[in-house]
């Protein structure tokens, strides 16, 4: 068997920290759920980790969702999003009084394809945002 084998070892991709905003890798949801995922809570691990690094930051974590479904049921769908991330961090040790949520529904997308979205595009428009409040 002429099959080379190599151990590559990945580091996970730290937060951007801008003026206004704490960047992750995207922390998508499964269709019509609101619950953290395993990938998620490994991105969220990283915002509690900022928080706990810079314990003034106050965050506002906006949940959006793709544009199947009614806009009413996207916006209660992304504000329970939006809430669970909040609970996660919360969870974690973080002051809730440091970080709330709100969601968005889909009036914000990342992607504006409209009615005619590939699956990877519905995907990027389920997301969460962490901005800086201050």
């Amino acid at each position: 068997d002429d099959q080379l084998k190599a151990t590559i070892k990945l580091t996970p991709i730290e937060p951007v920290i801008t003026e206004t905003e704490i960047i992750l890798q995207p922390i998508y949801f499964e269709y019509n759920k609101s619950n953290i995922t395993e990938d998620g809570a490994f991105e969220l691990d990283k915002l509690v980790k900022v928080m706990q690094d810079n314990p003034k930051l106050v965050i506002l974590a906006k949940s959006h969702t793709d544009n199947r479904g009614s806009d009413t049921y996207n916006l209660n769908l992304s504000d329970r999003r939006a809430k669970s991330t909040v609970q996660y961090v919360i969870s974690k040790g973080i002051d809730r009084a440091r970080i709330s949520g709100k969601g968005f529904g889909e009036t914000e997308p990342k992607v504006d394809c409209g009615q005619t979205c590939t699956e990877e595009q519905y995907a990027q428009n389920r997301r969460s945002e962490f901005l800086i409040v201050k």
